[in-house]
């Protein structure tokens, strides 16, 4: 008798279309690793990149590590650092979308362990992880970093007011320390001890800004979580971009100098991105700001650039910063400017040739962001034409929201073995499939920028 065997289940056909008219790669990563092991699709995001071979990738490149080089270097004893970074030139990837959260928010803890899982799954002694500090402490109500998600209830994590939390934004907001006695009063219940200890071992403690806070408890959280130590996170922020930034203006030659302050250069990048936001995948990309964001009294703001100057509109005694290499490079080091989110995937990722690994509106503007440099760029210059030739292999990814718990951490964390919490989740996602973590891709079929797209082709075609 003849066996009969059925078929592997494959992805829905419709999505990955769809997914497949702005970012190829990542259809690609999902067919691949459809029916196998999350833990595998994880390993699969962190595999190799091709080192940088124009000349500017390799300049940004350098950039880059020398900054992360600083960072590792308060974190790390000097040989931990040379063996982070020596894994970070074979396997440059990091991990995006986590939004400078405490990791007790579910879909931040989400995104942090898909990254501890490639990382262990390559045998890492580190991973990175960026989050982004321009958000204020309160989004809407009682959410946002300044409040801290305890399942049946949220805690005002630092002990600010309302309305100071809606007002100040995380990377400026300072100092700050944790509102101990509004975290001992959740002490009383039992699964308490797999946090709450962590995070008032910090009590006395003064931090310069929220942003600070909320990495140093995050890396204590992890280390508690997983205490072999496997995988080390290192978290970095839009801090740390607008000093890579500062870097890339240094010399008057860059190619970022050249785009931003070469008139007729940065006329055709205006036009590249004017065009991508008309065009039909603009609703993924930001209205935010002009090429950078300011900051003023604790807060992150909204700047034009009009008359040679970036300023803010309607503040007549507000932030006025010549729009001129030099200036705009010691307000990048006074902490008076940060790059908004073009500027800033570029130095971090498309540049650099480091994979970054996002959630599934930042898998649209990372692939836009480098269609617009491509058009930027001028290939009747040999290191734009390599460059041009380079950025065909897109590094982009998906991978927050992939793992998409839907209890809360508190209760999640209450049913796994303290000390050992990461290396047990390890374990199930060795066996849970991507196709079954996913559900057949529900999220992005649900995604409302997906969707209208969809709709969009349908009505075109």
């Amino acid at each position: 008798m003849t066996a009969v065997f059925s078929p592997a289940p494959a992805p829905p056909v419709d999505i990955l279309a769809l997914l497949s008219l702005l970012c190829p790669e990542v259809v690609r990563d999902i067919e691949q690793n459809w029916n196998a092991p999350v833990s595998d699709y994880a390993r699969h995001l962190w595999r190799p990149v091709a080192r940088p071979a124009s000349g500017p990738s390799i300049a940004a490149r350098s950039i880059l590590r020398d900054v992360l080089h600083q960072r590792l270097g308060a974190i790390m004893q000097p040989e931990e650092v040379g063996k982070a970074l020596e894994e970070f030139e074979h396997r440059p990837v990091i991990q995006s979308g986590l939004h400078c959260l405490l990791l007790m928010d579910r879909i931040t803890f989400d995104a942090a362990l898909l990254a501890w899982l490639g990382a262990v799954e390559h045998g890492l002694s580190a991973f990175f992880g960026f989050m982004g500090a321009t958000m204020t402490m309160e989004t809407i109500g009682r959410e946002g970093p300044g409040w801290l998600d305890v399942g049946d209830d949220k805690v005002n994590l630092f002990g600010m007011g309302r309305h100071k939390l809606c007002r100040k934004s995380v990377c400026a907001a300072g100092p700050v320390s944790l509102n101990s006695r509004a975290l001992e009063a959740v002490g009383d219940e039992t699964d308490a001890s797999r946090w709450l200890g962590t995070l008032l071992a910090g009590q006395d403690k003064v931090f310069r800004t929220a942003a600070d806070a909320l990495t140093e408890l995050n890396e204590n959280l992890v280390a508690d979580w997983d205490r072999s130590g496997m995988a080390r996170p290192v978290f970095i922020d839009d801090r740390l971009a607008a000093a890579v930034m500062a870097r890339h203006l240094d010399q008057d030659g860059s190619l970022l100098s050249r785009l931003l302050f070469e008139p007729a250069r940065r006329q055709r990048l205006d036009q590249a991105l004017q065009e991508a936001a008309s065009g039909p995948f603009g609703r993924f990309l930001p209205n935010a700001t002009a090429y950078f964001w300011g900051i003023r009294e604790q807060r992150v703001r909204k700047l034009v650039l009009e008359h040679g100057h970036l300023f803010e509109l309607d503040r007549p005694h507000g932030l006025s910063i010549p729009f001129e290499r030099l200036h705009l490079r010691q307000a990048l080091l006074d902490g008076v400017l940060l790059p908004d989110l073009f500027l800033m995937v570029l130095i971090l990722a498309i540049l650099p040739r480091v994979r970054i690994v996002g959630g599934l509106r930042q898998i649209g503007y990372v692939a836009l962001f480098q269609s617009i440099l491509l058009a930027a760029l001028d290939e009747s210059t040999p290191e734009e034409r390599d460059l041009a030739a380079e950025l065909q292999v897109r590094e982009n990814a998906w991978g927050m929201r992939v793992i998409d718990e839907k209890i809360s951490v508190r209760k999640q964390l209450a049913s796994l073995p303290e000390g050992a919490l990461f290396p047990d989740l390890l374990r199930q996602y060795r066996l849970q499939t991507f196709a079954e973590t996913t559900a057949d891709l529900k999220l992005v079929r649900e995604n409302a920028r997906w969707r209208k797209i969809g709709r969009a082709e349908i009505k075109a075609s």
